[in-house]
Order: structure tokens, then sequence, then C-alpha cells
């Protein structure tokens, strides 16, 4: 669907985007994550033509952005962070309005206004002024208006900045739903909204991409994947911690005590050991009290993956 080649933009002095090159599939919720100033609203501007790209090419549906800019925009919906809508409208009239200037035929414009205002949860508010909506409604407006002319593709950046959590949790909804249909793109650096919507992500730095995949996949390919949390009664801590660490996967333990129980934090790679530990615990004839495996957090991986230098 997208396929972006060296794609690189400077202001000035400054690199944006560096030679980036990404693959983007038809019907995937594709999250791009990183830090401020990394280069995601850029990457957004020049794929709906609102700059152009210092060096690189981007061909959506074999169209390139350098020759075919007006036919990509038709393929396009766009919402940027704070919705550019006119506050003194009412919700029916500027969803016509908007309807009108993309061309929807007259005779079919009421359907697809009734058509996004369920989508998009406007049924209430669809006769009143948009400045006296909540940012979350008026966001919904938004998501109308980047849906009128229905794009194969839709482009939101930072969606959910400024909502309540109820709020977030809707709009959320409103993207899942959307994304079964579409290729939605969303730029963002609140690490729930990229589990809680997107089945790809790629993350971002300084213009750079620095890991591309589900959440899944990004936790099974960080280095030192997981750790396993054992609380025990009736062993020493001595043999416990040597007796654990013979274990093949296991690179590290780490021992303590807490309320008369000897607590043990067993550092593993990507491999699953929790049974090779578990029969070493039986064979020992130890109390297992407590056994969990806690994997590598998507935060942590962000952290390690963006931070400085």
């Amino acid at each position: 669907m997208i396929e972006i080649s060296g794609l690189t933009r400077y202001y000035g002095d400054l690199c944006a985007l560096d030679h980036i090159d990404l693959t983007i599939e038809k019907g995937r919720i594709l999250g791009l994550l990183g830090p401020n100033g990394a280069g995601k609203t850029t990457a957004m501007r020049i794929l709906t033509g609102y700059l152009a790209p210092t060096e690189g090419d981007v061909t959506v549906k074999g169209l390139s952005i350098d020759r075919d800019m007006v036919e990509i925009k038709k393929l396009i919906g766009y919402l940027p962070e704070s919705a550019p809508v006119y506050q003194d409208m009412i919700v029916y009239d500027y969803l016509s309005y908007v309807a009108d200037i993309r061309g929807i035929p007259a005779d079919g414009r009421l359907a697809r206004i009734r058509g996004l205002a369920e989508i998009c949860g406007l049924g209430e508010v669809m006769h009143r002024s948009i400045h006296e909506l909540s940012k979350g409604y008026r966001q919904r407006v938004g998501l109308a208006h980047a849906m009128t002319a229905d794009p194969q593709i839709l482009i939101l950046d930072e969606p959910t900045s400024g909502l309540d959590p109820n709020q977030i949790a809707e709009i959320r909804e409103i993207i899942r739903k959307i994304g079964r249909e579409k290729t939605v793109i969303l730029s963002t650096h609140i690490l729930s909204e990229v589990e809680a919507t997107c089945d790809r992500v790629v993350i971002i730095n300084r213009g750079k991409i620095v890991a591309d995949g589900s959440t899944d996949e990004l936790r099974r390919g960080a280095e030192g994947e997981c750790s396993i949390n054992l609380s025990l009664a009736g062993a020493a801590e001595k043999e416990a911690k040597a007796a654990l660490a013979a274990i093949p996967g296991v690179a590290g333990v780490e021992t303590g005590r807490s309320n008369g129980e000897l607590r043990l934090r067993l550092i593993c790679g990507g491999e699953d050991i929790r049974e090779r530990v578990y029969r070493a615990i039986r064979e020992k004839d130890w109390i297992l009290l407590e056994f969990s495996r806690e994997t590598k957090s998507l935060e942590k991986i962000f952290s390690e993956l963006t931070k400085e230098g």
C-alpha cells in the first residue's frame, strides 16, 4: 500500500528524518512511536503532502508524492493533533460543508453524514455547535472530517492527546473499528495507546527507525527478555541460589528475604525455562509459595531504544 524509501528531511542543519525505509501493508493499524522531536509528525506531514522531503521517495498504491500528490490526497484522510474544525458551526452543517468540499454528491451526502455519525458516535451532538462540545467530541468531529471521503488510508497525529481516560477508551475503540477496513497510521508517545490499538509498532528516535514489529515481537527480540520471581519456604539461601543458578538458561540469581520467606529473582534469556525451574524445586522438596514470570515491559524497551546516547 505505502512504500517509503530513503526518506530524509532537513530543517536547516537539523536532520528530522534520516533515510527511513518502510513498507506499510493494507489493512493494518501501525503505531508510529517515539519521544517528542523524534520525527513522527514530520513523517506524517510528508505522507499527507504538507511537507516535501529533502531526499527519498514515497509511493502510495504506485503513485509517487513527487508527481501524483493530488491523486494521493484523494486516498488519505488526515487528523492533526488538534482537530482543525470551525468552532462556530453546528456539527451537521460542518460535516455537510466538508462533504461538499470533498465532492460527495448531493444525493448521497445525507447517508454519508449519517454513517459518519454512527461510526464516530456523534448522533447525540449533530445539532449542537462545535464550540459547545467537549474536547473528546471535537476530536470525534475531526475524525469524521478525515473520513468524509471514505479514504483508504487514515493518518492520525496524537489522536487522544489531552483527552480524559473515558474519552481515550472511546477513541481507541473507534480506531480499532476503522482499522478493520482501512490502513491506519497513528503517531503517539503514549505506550498504552500502542498496546491497546496497534498491530504493528515502528519506533523512531532522532529521525531513525530503531525498532519495527508487533509488541510481542519487540519483547521477544529484547535482550534479557524475562525474569522469574520465586518465593520459597524450607530452603537455605546459599543452597537454593546454587541449585537454581545451575539450571540451563539461568543467567543470574538475586536473593533476599521478606517476612521469613526466601525470595529469588532468576535472570533469563529468551528461552522459557519455567518447567526446568519447577522440576529443580520439586527435587529439593522445597515449598513453593510464589512463582511468576515477568517479561520486559514495552516501557523498558522504549526507554532503552530512545535514551540519550
